[in-house]
């Protein structure tokens, strides 16, 4: 995997949606705009993190490599070489997929 530019701040996390397999039904194509948006994508980098009330840094539940389940509006999405990332905040994240 290529290095990417982005570091995220805070309890942002920078995650690449799962490239989803374009399905065929009854001979009917969907178009991309009327798709569901993809909820699984890869954690690719974290942020700096968030602190506690007292100062104190709260550690990521996430780490690089998981797989997760997100939340389907939260974050902005961003293109790096010609790549499609999203950065969302720890809280759009749902779960990890094991």
């Amino acid at each position: 995997m290529a290095k990417v530019s982005i570091k995220p701040i805070g309890d942002r996390v920078l995650v690449q949606h799962l490239e989803e397999k374009e399905q065929v039904r009854g001979g009917i194509i969907i178009p991309d705009s009327a798709k569901e948006k993809p909820q699984e994508a890869k954690v690719i980098a974290l942020g700096t993190g968030k602190k506690d009330d007292a100062g104190n840094a709260v550690a990521f539940e996430v780490k690089v490599g998981d797989m997760v389940l997100l939340s389907p509006y939260g974050g902005s999405e961003v293109k790096v070489d010609g790549q499609k990332y999203k950065l969302v905040r720890e809280d759009d994240i749902l779960g990890v997929i094991v």
